[in-house]
């Protein structure tokens, strides 16, 4: 359907084909998430990394105008955030299980202000949004779980 769409409204822009493989993509994933049981954590960490890859690849096939780092990874950097937090508040007797996952994508949050700091980013408010999510979202977890994370710790370390 979206091929005849596109053959008929705008044929010299393959827009259809990305629709499509985005998707197949989302398809895949839902699937694999339904059949698998993985960490949620881990899989938001797995998902945040390959939209991202995937929308830069996009942005890139179709001429690179810079939306995957100004508009789309600001955008996924958040909701894998918002994801962490939900699941935090959620689950947070089960933070521990969380951690690693939570303290990488606190790094891959990181990405917008490299990109603000090299300038490589024209429109720096959704970039400093994401990152300020992303702190928000590392303290309230901290917050929340202190004692958990102090617990595994001691048991751990044997402190």
């Amino acid at each position: 359907m979206l091929l005849a769409i596109n053959k008929i409204t705008t044929p010299r822009i393959p827009w259809a084909a990305l629709t499509n493989a985005g998707i197949l993509y989302v398809w895949i994933i839902v699937i694999y998430s339904i059949k698998k049981n993985i960490n949620i954590a881990g899989h938001v960490l797995l998902q945040t990394f390959a939209i991202s890859i995937l929308t830069a690849y996009i942005d890139y096939k179709i001429g690179w105008k810079a939306w995957s780092i100004n508009i789309a990874i600001p955008i996924i950097i958040m909701i894998a955030n918002i994801t962490m937090l939900i699941l935090t508040i959620i689950s947070h007797k089960k933070y521990i299980k969380y951690a690693i996952y939570q303290l990488i994508i606190v790094i891959f949050s990181m990405l917008p202000v490299v990109l603000i700091s090299e300038h490589l980013i024209e429109h720096k408010i959704l970039s400093m949004v994401a990152s300020g999510i992303c702190f928000i979202n590392f303290i309230v977890c901290l917050v929340l779980c202190t004692k958990d994370i102090k617990e595994a710790v001691i048991r751990k370390f044997h402190v």
